[in-house]
């Protein structure tokens, strides 16, 4: 594969986002990718082409129905609902193509009819129109070796369903040209997709590990029932494989990919006779399960868990996928709960080891590592890395969770910076988040309710979170925040650690904690107080009432530097302004500061919700208190304390709770 930037967004596009797309296929998955495009991109034209009229009526319906719930449910306006609808065709007739600058064939997984497809489309749309098909299996240099341009065409793998899940497969073949490549990555980034790039080997990367799996789930079935062995899976997996055969009436393709790949690389793949026979599998549905003896259970496991293994090095030994690609993708396309990699780091070695050698003898040809099973594991999963004119650009990437902060992401971009910030080559570093909704949307709060009522675990936690806030505080070259786009609680308390902070014109922060009966204990109530005391009032009102700070105002309150209109012109902005701080840049003030006094306010939120008045008292406090402290240090101290003093609070139990349960905290109750 060619070399691209880690972050899709790091590269300026060559073209604009899509004007007209037309989707061949209009009977299973290709309305739900046209239903994603329209929601992301609503002035868009979009054209069904099916040779089914009843199809095209159906998706149109779909489209109808989708954009009901959505409203019904809070997550679009009426506007929003109607957009989606709006400027969408259906057609039998192959000349609507014309005036489409993108045609996306999601038609059968057959080879001979989508070459047929892909003729009548390059006979009708002009030569600067990208052609791509949704195939799951077949590899693009068979697709497309009729086409005159082959260089305007790759295949984009969507996942079911199309409209929500996030994973998209790109691949990148030989022919297909790096401007191509490049702009489909842009354009399903900006649109809220994470496109995986691989290579085009048969199956590509995701689908090598489910329909394997699958597969194996199948052989196994001389020794276990197909409940039995979705019982065993739910350990690795959200459904097991047998439920979601059912769901996606799975067994043709597993029978057509699985064959492809025995035909392609040996017997070991073939797909097991089982699957022509069988309509649905007599299974059990998540969170169900059924006995299964010890016995059974470890030859189940073993298996599955070995074809897991085995596939995901064989996809990583022959550079199919990245490791973090592999990883994320598992986990958003497939719903695993962890993934493979996370699974082998987990387990002993020689755990690992037995797995697979019984794998070799059970399932004779199966891929076996061809490296030490350490050597697979080095890598980040949380954060990208690219160089950009000198400067580490580290992106944050948990795109499930809006970038939030975990311990594994902390350590991870901790570890980039202390790689390079000794390396003269490296002028300083940049921090964002990946796509374009948020910077990161705070921390995860997973481990909070373990710490309620622990003061000193708690001010510990806090103090522990804050280990790569320290070290940024410490650092002689310059760290910038860009802001692509929201920054919550602790992700702001990131930004506001680095030296400068640059933001999209529609970025925003906000520090919600209060409303969970909390408080933000790693910065917020010391750092903004010292850097910029002029904005005092503002960050009072965002600490006790979740008043939003956007991006053209903290511009105005010199809280921000510089807005950018594109996140190519976000990241260049910020790559000058760490060049233009390599000789120095200013700390935070270390001694006392002058607050303005607290004003009486109601316990409530910017948006009406009822606060808790004892969590308002411990900020008001440790505000004071830190603005009083001698040093940076003290002042943090404060802070950390108060965090552990707010985790033993009824309004704490009460908003951690309420959060965990999705319904609206009764602080009015607890105070």
């Amino acid at each position: 594969m060619l070399k691209h930037p880690n972050n899709p967004l790091l590269q300026t596009p060559t073209r604009p986002l899509p004007r007209h797309v037309a989707i061949i296929g209009a009977g299973s998955i290709g309305p739900d990718i046209g239903y994603y495009l329209k929601s992301a991109l609503p002035a868009l034209q979009l054209t069904l082409i099916d040779i089914d009229q009843g199809a095209i009526d159906a998706a149109l319906k779909r489209f109808a129905d989708y954009a009901k719930k959505a409203l019904a449910k809070g997550k679009m306006s009426e506007a929003q609902a109607a957009a989606v609808q709006q400027g969408v065709q259906g057609s039998t007739d192959y000349d609507a193509l014309k005036d489409c600058d993108w045609v996306i064939e999601a038609a059968t997984e057959n080879l001979a009819l989508k070459r047929r497809i892909f003729a009548q489309v390059e006979a009708r749309v002009g030569l600067d129109a990208v052609i791509t098909s949704n195939t799951s299996s077949l590899p693009a240099s068979r697709i497309f070796a009729e086409l005159k341009n082959p260089e305007r065409a790759t295949v984009t793998h969507f996942f079911a369903p199309a409209w929500r899940n996030p994973a998209v497969e790109v691949i990148d073949w030989p022919h297909a040209a790096p401007e191509l490549v490049a702009w489909l990555r842009w354009v399903f980034c900006t649109t809220g997709k994470v496109p995986l790039l691989t290579s085009d080997a048969p199956c590509f990367m995701l689908d090598r590990i489910f329909d394997n799996w699958c597969n194996e789930a199948a052989l196994l079935l001389d020794c276990a029932t197909a409940a039995q062995i979705d019982t065993v899976a739910a350990e690795f997996v959200h459904a097991g494989p047998f439920f979601v055969l059912n769901l996606a009436r799975g067994n043709p393709i597993i029978t057509e990919t699985n064959t492809l790949q025995a035909d392609e690389e040996g017997e070991h793949y073939r797909p097991a006779p089982i699957f022509p026979s069988v309509d649905q599998w007599l299974t059990v549905a998540p969170g169900q399960r059924v006995d299964v003896s010890a016995e059974t259970t470890r030859a189940v496991r073993d298996r599955l868990l070995g074809v897991l293994l085995s596939q995901s090095v064989d996809i990583l030994d022959r550079g199919i996928g990245t490791p973090a690609d592999l990883e994320l993708g598992c986990c958003t396309a497939l719903g695993f709960k962890r993934g493979p990699l996370t699974l082998l780091r987990d387990m002993p070695e020689a755990h690992a080891q037995r797995i697979l050698k019984r794998l070799a003898l059970e399932r004779p040809g199966m891929p076996m590592p061809k490296r030490a099973l350490a050597d697979y594991l080095n890598f980040e999963r949380h954060v990208l890395v690219d160089d950009v004119q000198g400067v580490k650009v580290i992106t944050l990437r948990r795109p499930e969770a809006l970038n939030a902060l975990h311990d594994e992401m902390t350590d991870e971009i901790l570890a980039v910076i202390r790689r390079f910030e000794d390396d003269p080559a490296v002028s300083g570093f940049v921090i964002t988040g990946y796509g374009t909704r948020a910077f990161c949307a705070g921390a995860d709060i997973g481990r909070f309710p373990d710490l309620l009522g622990d003061k000193a675990a708690a001010a510990q936690y806090a103090r522990d979170c804050s280990r790569l806030l320290v070290h940024l505080d410490a650092m002689h070259k310059p760290v910038v925040a860009a802001l692509n786009g929201m920054a919550l609680g602790g992700g702001f308390e990131l930004a506001m650690r680095c030296h400068a902070l640059v933001a999209m014109e529609q970025a925003w922060m906000q520090l919600p904690e209060v409303s969970l009966g909390i408080l933000p204990g790693i910065g917020a109530m010391v750092v903004p107080y010292r850097r910029w005391p002029q904005a005092a009032a503002t960050f009072h009102a965002m600490l006790r009432r979740c008043d939003k700070l956007k991006a053209k105002q903290a511009l105005a309150l010199g809280v921000v530097d510089a807005l950018a209109s594109s996140p190519a012109e976000l990241i260049a902005t910020a790559v000058a302004r760490v060049q233009a701080l390599a000789s120095g840049h200013a700390r935070i003030q270390h001694g006392p500061v002058t607050l303005p006094a607290f004003d009486s306010m109601a316990p409530q939120s910017a948006h009406g919700l009822a606060l808790s008045p004892t969590t308002l008292g411990l900020i008001e406090r440790a505000v004071q208190e830190a603005a009083q402290a001698p040093s940076l240090s003290a002042a943090l101290e404060i802070g950390y304390l108060a965090f552990g003093e707010a985790a033993c609070t009824a309004a704490a139990r009460e908003g951690i709770a309420a959060f965990g349960e999705k319904r609206a905290p009764d602080f009015v109750r607890v105070g």
